[in-house]
Formats: C-alpha cells, structure tokens, sequence
C-alpha cells in the first residue's frame, strides 16, 4: 500500500540539499529527546506512540458510544475550542461530501459549538436544535474553559428541556480529566458516559484520542482505519528511520532550513475544498506549538484555486518572505469528464474528454512553477486518496514533524503561555471575582 510522500524539489533552488542535510544532527537530537523526554515539555509527550497504544476494546468502546448517539440523536454537537474541536472537524470535512448538509442525512449531523463567543452564533445553534433530537459531546479537561463552557450550559439547559433529565443524561458525553476539573464533576454527578483526555496529551495533539475520535465514529467514518494510517506513520517516522528516508525529519529540516534563510511565513496550500479544515487544524497545531519567545514560522493557509484569485497575486508578486506547502490528493473519490459544447463559445472544447481532476491537477503543476520561478520555494505532500487511513498517516506525520520542528527552533513546542494573556484581560473586564486588581488597572488604560 502507498503511503503520503514529501518532495521537496522545488525548495533546492532556494536553499541547498547540503543546508537541509547539515541540519541532520539538531534533527535527530530533537528526535533523541522526545523519545527520552529530555527536553522542556516532556510531560506532554503522551500522543508520541499514542497510535500503536490504542487498543481495539478501546476503539470498540469508542464505536459503541457513537453508535448510540447514531441511534438516538439527528443532530450531535461536539462543544469544544482548539484541538478539542478542529482535528476532529479536519476529519470529518475531508471525509464528507461537499454538500453534506444538502443531502439526506445518513446518521446524525455532527456540528460544532464552543469556539467561539458570539450571541448570534449561540442563538441560531438553539434556535436549529429547538425540537430536534440532539446529543452533546462535551470536550474540556476544566470544564471552565469559557467558550466551551459557555456553549455547554446552554446546551445542556436545552437538552433537559426537550428531553427529560434522564433521557438526556444518554445522549450526553463529556471527554475530560479523569479525575478532576468541573466537567469531571458535572459528568460523574448526572451519570453521563465519559472518556479520558489523557493528562499528557495536550489539545492540538489531542485528534487521536477521544477527542477526535469519538465525533470522528458518529459522523459514520472509520476510525480503526485512521488509526491503522497513523500507526504506519509512527513506524515510518521513527528515529531509526534513516534521516533522508523520514519524511518528517525531512520536512522539519527543510522549514527551518528556509526559515533560517528568511522565509518567515508558511502557506500550506490544498486544491480540494475538503481539506480547508485540515489547514485550520494545521494553522493551530504549528503556530501554537512554534509560536514561542519571539521565534517561529508563520502558518498561513490559501484553498486554490480559489484564492488564486485573491491571494495568489500576493504571493506571486509580494514579499519574498514566504514558502508554500502544497497538499497534493493524486486520485478523486470520483469520476467527471468535460463535456463538448457545439458552439464552444466558452472555449473549452480543448478540454472535452478531459477528467476534471487533470484540469484541476495542470492548475496546480503551472501554479507551482509560477510560484517557483516568482521566488517561492515549494515543497508538496502527496495524498494518494482521501480516505481515514491516509488521513490517519498525514496527522501523525504533521504531529511528530511539528515535534521535531520546535525543538530545532530551541522552543517548548508543548506549551501554550502567550493564550493566557487575552483571558486575564477579559475575565477583569467582567468583574470575574479574583481579578478586581486587574480590573481596575485595565479600566485606567482604556
């Protein structure tokens, strides 16, 4: 079986083979420590061999939880911020027909609450869910984490009320601390079904837990084969995989390889609208974990060629600060042809006969060698189909390479300081008790 590859051709030109392979030692001593946790961040090194610890009565626990949801629910809503919702809805997006929310549900539709403050948004949720038979799966390890708690208030308020307590307390999940914090608490006190966020598994590294895995069953996909692609993965970046053979060691090399020679902004480039969450959950896991003492590379994302008719004059023309990564999916889900016109008043006969997916595929081959003789360096990560195992392989293989990548950089990619700020701010704005102090220094600044 194929697996996703890396080439990184269209980068050589820009920085040499030679720069890429002389940063071999730091790469395989940032290889070194995470497997010996050695390094700042080591208690948050749990998703490392998470993939080959999961267990199939694990995933049968999993499976069985989403079945029930499945039988019960027409709408489940995953409440949850960051990690806690993106991987999952990565997932599900690119596994999802585009028009999803058009057709005929097979199963519950998973939508997502908890990321967000805004009135208007929280209103429309209930307003949709009034009357429908609706599940919750409540992801936080506090359970105060304002947006998610926000939205689980009132989601579990509206579930009560159009289900009855007890009936609710069914179609109701949490996924949290084992032991503690306030969904722990809410959970074990009205008895809902629970799973583990494991303590040393830290959100944006959190999609192959239950936190993924869990929205990822009830939406109908197939989780033991996205686990079976990361486990592949784990095994394929492992550091006894030799440096120029590990695809992860190699693209953590290259990025910071070009970021040295300054190219401060990653853009990671889809041309399938399916993958557009893939580069939101990207964006987090890369720009939260490199994001550090005033060091890190940009993560940026364009969905072409759509924004090539934004974006794409930037960054054919603008600032040479850039580098892309394109994800490239070598075969569609389906079969389309173009068809002749007899007056061809668009043009397009030239196409006739022609699969979609190639007009599609020279769009992205001429869009790179634009780019490339513009002075962006390009590197492409090939997908051989949209399906969990591959999706299974690129999350693994985005998560080791993002470990690798921060400790090259000499940062703790594990930990997340600079989020706090906005919420000490926010919570004094609010008169939360405890931040009087703060509130009346903030209210002389404004």
């Amino acid at each position: 079986m194929k697996n996703i590859s890396l080439n990184i051709d269209k980068v050589t030109g820009f920085v040499t083979k030679e720069q890429i392979i002389a940063l071999k030692p730091r790469v395989e001593a940032a290889q070194k420590a995470l497997e010996e946790g050695t390094l700042p961040g080591n208690d948050f090194l749990g998703w490392l061999h998470l993939p080959s610890s999961i267990t199939s009565e694990h995933l049968a626990d999993l499976k069985a939880t989403a079945q029930v949801l499945r039988d019960m629910c027409e709408v489940v809503v995953v409440a949850g911020i960051g990690g806690s919702y993106l991987g999952a809805r990565a997932v599900i997006e690119a596994l999802s027909n585009n028009f999803a929310s058009l057709l005929p549900a097979n199963g519950p539709r998973v939508i997502f609450a908890g990321h967000n403050i805004s009135e208007d948004y929280l209103s429309e949720l209930m307003a949709y869910l009034k009357g429908k038979k609706f599940g919750v799966i409540n992801i936080s390890k506090s359970g105060t984490t304002t947006e998610t708690a926000l939205a689980f208030r009132l989601l579990k308020k509206q579930c009560e009320e159009q289900w009855g307590k007890e009936q609710a307390s069914k179609v109701i999940v949490a996924i949290t601390d084992a032991v503690k914090g306030a969904a722990r608490v809410t959970a074990d006190k009205e008895g809902y079904k629970s799973f583990i966020i494991p303590d040393n598994v830290g959100g944006r590294f959190s999609v192959l837990t239950p936190v993924g895995l869990l929205p990822i069953a009830v939406a109908g996909f197939d989780i033991e084969a996205l686990v079976s692609g990361a486990q592949q993965m784990e095994k394929d970046c492992a550091p006894t995989v030799p440096f120029e053979e590990n695809i992860a060691a190699m693209y953590a090399a290259t990025r910071n390889a070009l970021y040295a020679d300054g190219k401060k902004i990653e853009i990671l480039v889809n041309y399938q609208p399916k993958l557009h969450f893939t580069s939101e959950w990207w964006k987090q896991l890369y720009g939260e974990s490199e994001g550090k003492d005033h060091k890190g590379i940009f993560p940026a994302s364009v969905d072409f060629t759509t924004d090539l008719h934004s974006m794409g004059q930037w960054i054919q023309d603008g600032e040479r600060t850039i580098f892309e990564t394109v994800l490239s999916v070598e075969t569609p889900n389906s079969s389309l042809t173009v068809p002749t016109d007899t007056e061809n008043l668009d043009g397009l006969n030239f196409l006739a006969g022609k699969h979609v997916d190639e007009v599609n595929k020279m769009a992205e081959l001429g869009t790179q060698l634009a780019h490339v003789d513009g002075g962006v360096p390009n590197m492409r990560i090939s997908i051989p189909v949209l399906n969990e195992y591959y999706i299974g392989q690129l999350i693994y293989f985005f998560e080791i390479a993002c470990g690798i990548s921060g400790y090259v950089l000499d940062v703790n990619p594990f930990n997340q300081p600079g989020v706090e700020a906005y919420k000490k701010n926010m919570f004094a704005l609010l008169d939360k008790p405890g931040y009087e102090e703060e509130s009346k220094a903030i209210r002389a600044r404004l």
